[in-house]
């Protein structure tokens, strides 16, 4: 199994210090002593710590493994913390911003970067979901380079053609752990199950996502966004070996796909020096081994959370912030047991059913925080649950490692990241 991002880019970075350089970090402070080992190997200027209670243990350790290290006399990051610390980060001088903050709170890190003309490596989907035009009006060419696997590779793809020439974009999915499974069989679904991914080993919002499709879901909407291209030309197939990560269909017939084993180092290291590559970033699929590579249509009926993200990115407007809002408490419910498995699409739809928000581009944060808000109340009425944070809605770096780094290229080429990453120049 492989990790989705947040190791990968400090070790991207690590191998490749002649091209990038990490200023900056940012996180939680659930884990002092991580956070402080990565400031100082990598040698970073700033550390922002969201968790202001968090900051006198992240200084201490880092002072002693100053020590320890007989580094005491460099100077040690300068240390910023509070709920505004990660988004104030993103805007810190570098050439890249890769924003890995999980959830909804990465969306002001998003903002800011952009505001500050950085180029942002968005592994954090939900910012650009919840955001919709208020994003992407802020965004110039290029600004935007999807980290998810799928994106990636879409964005590879198109390399190959005009826009003129797209007919279709085709996200591939592994179908997550209940594959051919029905709807009444998934009843009784535990959080365990659930967490058992057959291809990647992720955080448990995500993979509990990936199980619903719900991340599914959430990807088809961001591709409409990054793209520009509309639900009735975006296709979701499955794809069980996660190999090829997505696919363009031309107007010509020919079908472009990016194949690549399951790591995540290919499109983070893209995303960070894009549109170069990095060289070795990866191992390449071995061709010297035969490989079964199959393909199928999605059950929808089983994996109603699809369809339904049509839906709401047709709406647009506030609705997409409604659908991940609800669905980041509904995980939590569920894995506390207050729900079934099905309860968790069940209740999204629900409470998209009952939103009532703008169908229009939201007119500024305010009102995406205000149906956010709304979403998560209701979804904790319909699941009957106390106000629970959730991976997804607490602080970034909840999951107990950095949240984001910033970094600045050598040599002519850039790299910066806020969130669950970095800064890197």
């Amino acid at each position: 199994m492989h990790a989705k991002p947040d190791a990968h880019p400090r070790d991207i970075v690590r191998r490749n210090r002649d091209k990038f350089a990490l200023v900056a970090l940012a996180a939680g402070g659930g884990n002092p002593e991580l956070l402080a080992r990565q400031a100082l190997e990598f040698g970073v200027e700033v550390v922002a710590v969201a968790n202001e209670s968090a900051l006198p243990h992240v200084e201490a350790a880092m002072r002693a493994l100053a020590e320890v290290d007989d580094a005491s006399h460099r100077p040690l990051p300068k240390l910023v913390s509070g709920p505004q610390a990660v988004a104030e980060l993103a805007g810190f001088p570098a050439d890249v911003v890769l924003n890995a903050v999980t959830g909804a709170v990465g969306l002001a890190a998003t903002l800011s970067a952009l505001e500050a003309g950085r180029v942002l490596a968005l592994a954090n989907k939900e910012s650009l979901i919840m955001g919709g035009e208020l994003v992407t009006s802020r965004a110039a060419p290029g600004q935007i380079v999807p980290v998810d696997s799928e994106h990636s590779a879409i964005a590879q793809c198109l390399r190959s053609g005009r826009p003129d020439e797209v007919r279709k974009l085709v996200l591939t999915a592994s179908g997550g752990p209940f594959l051919h499974w029905t709807a009444d069989q998934m009843t009784d679904v535990t959080p365990e199950q659930a967490l058992a991914h057959p291809t990647w080993h992720m955080g448990p919002v995500i993979t509990i996502n990936s199980a619903t499709l719900v991340n599914k879901g959430l990807e088809l909407i961001e591709a409409h966004l990054l793209f520009g291209v509309p639900f009735d030309r975006l296709e979701v197939v499955v794809h069980r070996q996660s190999v090829i990560h997505s696919m363009v269909e031309f107007t010509d017939g020919s079908t472009i796909a990016q194949a690549s084993p399951p790591d995540m180092r290919i499109p983070i290291a893209l995303s960070l020096a894009w549109p170069q590559r990095v060289a070795d970033a990866a191992s390449p699929v071995d061709w010297s081994s035969a490989h079964t590579w199959t393909f199928e249509p999605l059950d929808e009926d089983a994996f109603p959370a699809v369809p339904l993200a049509r839906q709401v990115g047709a709406a647009g407007g506030t609705a997409p912030a409604a659908y991940n809002a609800a669905n980041e408490e509904c995980v939590a419910a569920f894995m506390a047991g207050a729900i079934p498995f099905t309860g968790i699409v069940r209740t999204v739809a629900q409470v998209i059913s009952e939103h009532g928000g703008s169908h229009g581009p939201a007119s500024g944060i305010d009102e995406i925080v205000a149906a956010d808000t709304w979403a998560r109340a209701r979804a904790r009425e319909l699941t009957s649950t106390q106000p629970a944070t959730s991976e997804g809605s607490g602080p970034p770096g909840a999951r107990g490692y950095p949240s984001g780094s910033t970094a600045r290229p050598r040599a002519g080429k850039t790299g910066e990241a806020t969130g669950n990453g970095g800064s890197a120049r």
